[in-house]
């Protein structure tokens, strides 16, 4: 098959590397509105050619790998440009506004996915290779989505070595929020705070493992992030409520001397990795 991926940065050009290794993939063919990620996607090899929009769509299988507003305007403009055995696989942050918004005439062609993967870098030089495999990839309401499009899509998903999770999408924007969007808020405010200590360059001259790990997320594209904040408000600010929760019960034990509440609490906390792995 002929594979598209419109969206040349970490997600796009690292599927483009990966895709180009598998057997039953004749061609990655890539198209990016900076035309400097076009330059760079050719030069490191993420792609075998670089095509304009009308010429990608004629792809059997198209990606879209750029942030949620782009992936909403971009499906608008497909109906009447895409055969029906087109396969489109969206990899936004955010599922339920684009399911939401695509047009009824091409519902079976859109496969709503989530690689669970990704790293704080972006941009085309971010790309590296093995970036999806033996990570989890949510795909959404399934059902929708034509037969052909939905083996397409586990054909190409089990080539990369993910493992597949299928949900609603308004559960994985809910489950998203916890996992992933909240964790961003909280680095860019922690990154925030130090920044706005007069004594920040001293601050940070301390930095070890825990501050650099914790901050490490606001390194991430503020554009891309600002997207999915906004696409998942809701369950964003619920998120963020229940974290201040937990962090005022924290500092209210640490301000009371209430050390044994502390103990409990840390040690509630550390189950969390029992789970994970």
């Amino acid at each position: 098959m002929t594979i598209g991926i419109i969206g040349l940065g970490l997600m796009g050009g690292s599927l483009g590397m990966d895709l180009r290794q598998l057997p039953f993939v004749k061609e990655v063919i890539g198209h990016d509105h900076n035309p400097e990620h076009c330059k760079t996607a050719l030069k490191l090899g993420l792609v075998d050619t670089i095509v304009d929009f009308e010429t990608l769509v004629q792809c059997d299988t198209i990606f879209l790998a750029v942030p949620v507003d782009a992936i909403i305007a971009i499906l608008q403009q497909m109906p009447g440009r895409i055969g029906r055995t087109t396969t489109v696989i969206d990899l936004g942050s955010t599922k339920a506004r684009i399911v939401d918004s695509i047009p009824e005439s091409i519902r079976c062609n859109v496969v709503a996915a989530h690689p669970m993967t990704g790293t704080e870098n972006f941009g085309p030089e971010a790309a590296v290779p093995g970036l999806y495999k033996d990570n989890v990839v949510v795909l959404c309401d399934m059902p929708d989505s034509g037969q052909h499009q939905q083996e397409t899509a586990v054909r190409l998903f089990s080539g990369l070595h993910m493992r597949m999770h299928y949900m609603h999408a308004y559960d994985h924007d809910r489950h998203a929020a916890f996992i992933s969007h909240m964790p961003h808020a909280i680095s860019y405010s922690l990154a925030n705070t130090v920044l706005n200590q007069e004594d920040k360059y001293n601050i940070l001259a301390l930095a070890a493992g825990g501050f650099r790990s914790m901050s490490r997320l606001a390194k991430s594209s503020p554009v891309m992030w600002e997207d999915i904040f906004r696409q998942n408000k809701e369950h964003l600010i619920e998120a963020i409520n229940l974290f201040e929760n937990e962090l005022s019960a924290m500092k209210k034990a640490i301000k009371n001397d209430e050390w044994d509440e502390v103990h409990k609490r840390l040690e509630t906390g550390k189950k969390l990795h029992e789970i994970i792995l």
